[in-house]
């Protein structure tokens, strides 16, 4: 059995969703999904992807093997659906909804809410510890991150950041939160294990995303308005370099591999293909109207 990775790209400006062959670095398959789709997570055991249409109000469910829309999942309750994460297990989808200002727990067995907590003012995007014993929500509005417990399903603290928190991420060894900071251009870096502030790493303008390598060498953190990813070193926490990419880069995802970065440029309307040992641009893919969210899905094939 090997695997077909597919790069899932959301255009959020023509309601499309395109899956992207590594391989041959191009489109293989667009299909249409709900309204502004922002975020995907995908989970991997399943061949499932969950996609947050941000003014469609409604949350889709993909199927990778046939590449298609299974289900639309709406709430009375969603205002502007935003971030999600999923639990290791696969077992738990959370999702931000940013004008609600909470935090939706889904069951993917049934696609079925059962908890919502209360967050803070703008809750966009989430991230989940490698051990999934922790949950952790950017909250725009309120200059937080939220701390939530996974196994009891509650929010147990808010941690103050800078401005306009964003883009978060969990280091691979669970050992740190990166965090960033849109306003005021920079990433704060937290400890999982008490949330203290370990370090301030300096960025271009409007830091939007955070993207780990998988082996934790790097965090990739593209600047809207600086037209580059900043490349964090994260042994010693320090910015090592700025790869210039499109307009508006936003969404930021590594291969399987971790050899390759691909960086969606929201008004160029393509994809930055970075290598990673060289931490150079190598190819540009041409997709939808404003990409932006991505994730990679795989799909077994024989051998």
């Amino acid at each position: 059995m090997i695997r077909y990775d597919y790069l899932i790209v959301l255009n959020k400006d023509e309601d499309t969703l395109s899956f992207v062959d590594e391989g041959a670095l191009e489109v293989v398959k667009t299909i249409p999904i709900a309204h502004n789709p922002h975020e995907v997570a995908v989970m991997p055991h399943s061949e499932t992807a969950y996609v947050a249409s941000s003014l469609g109000q409604t949350l889709s469910v993909i199927d990778l093997q046939t590449m298609e829309v299974t289900a639309e999942i709406a709430h009375p309750e969603f205002d502007f659906p935003h971030g999600l994460a999923l639990t290791p297990d696969e077992r738990y989808l959370y999702l931000a909804s940013t004008y609600a200002n909470k935090l939706f727990v889904f069951d993917t067995g049934t696609n079925r809410v059962l908890k919502i907590l209360p967050a803070r003012r703008y809750s966009h995007m989430v991230a989940i510890t490698p051990d999934g014993t922790r949950a952790y929500v950017a909250n725009i509005g309120d200059n937080s991150v939220s701390v939530v417990d996974t196994a009891a399903q509650e929010m147990i603290g808010h941690v103050p950041v800078g401005r306009s928190p964003e883009g978060i991420a969990v280091s691979p060894d669970g050992n740190f939160v990166y965090v960033a900071n849109q306003d005021d251009n920079n990433v704060y870096i937290l400890s999982t294990t008490g949330h203290s502030l370990v370090a301030r790493v300096g960025t271009a303008e409007t830091p939007i995303r955070v993207a780990f390598s998988p082996d934790g060498r790097y965090a990739f953190v593209p600047n809207r308005l600086g037209g580059c990813v900043s490349v964090i070193e994260t042994e010693k926490h320090r910015e090592i370099k700025r790869i210039p990419v499109g307009i508006w880069p936003g969404g930021t995802v590594f291969n399987l591999d971790g050899d390759r970065a691909y960086v969606a440029n929201n008004k160029t309307n393509d994809i930055s293909v970075v290598d990673v040992d060289t931490l150079k641009v190598i190819e540009t893919i041409d997709v939808g109207i404003h990409p932006d969210g991505m994730a990679f899905g795989c799909v077994g094939r024989e051998v």
